[in-house]
């Protein structure tokens, strides 16, 4: 099993240090509440997860705590909140994501308290990125202070054929889920943009109109055939921030 400081794991903490600092630059912090987390690619089942009770803005690597899969800290020199560890853990073990981001960033959630709860990934060319990708959770059971309430949370952003990659939780917020760090900060950066355009075009009161749901379905698949970009915007953010 890989070690706390090897290598590979300090640039995994780098990452996810990296992802926290950036949503709170763009808005998609909420005091310190929510979390991002990345299982270690050695088969263990532990997992990475930011601290309880620093601002996002403020996650160094160093700050990073490591747990296992019951939720036990490991490693690390602050503590861990349970409801991270109860929806985290979960999603990464039910569901089989390497990268677990979570947050109540504001034009996502307000989709989840519609009557359609999600998105719509025909309107603008950033929701079609995610078209096929989307699992909505309506049931809202309170906070997830157990259990079972992670399990739920997870099973129902099964698809066929596997799970979602981005989940809206009813009356919550929004899970993205990626194989690496900067792919699953692209997608939550972009899921909230495509929120947000949706959220001004209802507001005008005007029909919407989307495109045809094949057309979707490719530019989708032209998204997640080039992830350079998504590379690209993640190191641009390590030199900004």
């Amino acid at each position: 099993m890989l070690d706390f400081d090897h290598p590979t794991v300090r640039a995994l903490r780098a990452d996810l240090a990296l992802a926290l600092r950036a949503a709170a630059h763009h808005g998609l912090a909420e005091g310190v509440c929510n979390h991002f987390s990345a299982e270690l690619p050695d088969g263990s089942g532990r997992f990475l997860l930011n601290p309880r009770g620093l601002l996002w803005a403020e996650v160094q690597a160093d700050d990073i705590v490591l747990v296992d899969a019951a939720g036990t800290k490991l490693a690390g020199r602050h503590e861990v909140e349970p409801t991270a560890m109860f929806i985290h853990a979960a999603v990464h073990r039910v569901a089989g994501k390497r990268v677990v981001l979570h947050t109540h960033m504001p034009h996502a959630t307000a989709l989840t308290l519609t009557a359609d709860r999600a998105l719509d990934t025909t309107l603008s060319q950033n929701a079609m990125r995610f078209h096929g990708r989307v699992a909505a959770d309506a049931r809202y059971g309170g906070l997830a202070l157990d259990a079972g309430e992670g399990e739920r949370i997870a099973r129902a952003m099964q698809l066929a054929g596997g799970f979602a990659d981005v989940a809206f939780l009813g009356n919550h917020g929004v899970v993205v889920c990626g194989e690496r760090v900067a792919w699953a900060y692209d997608d939550l950066y972009y899921l909230e943009r495509a929120c947000l355009v949706q959220v001004l075009a209802a507001g005008t009161g005007r029909p919407l109109a989307p495109v045809a749901p094949e057309v979707a379905r490719h530019v989708g698949e032209q998204t997640l055939g080039e992830r350079m970009q998504s590379d690209l915007f993640f190191e641009a953010l390590r030199r900004r921030l």
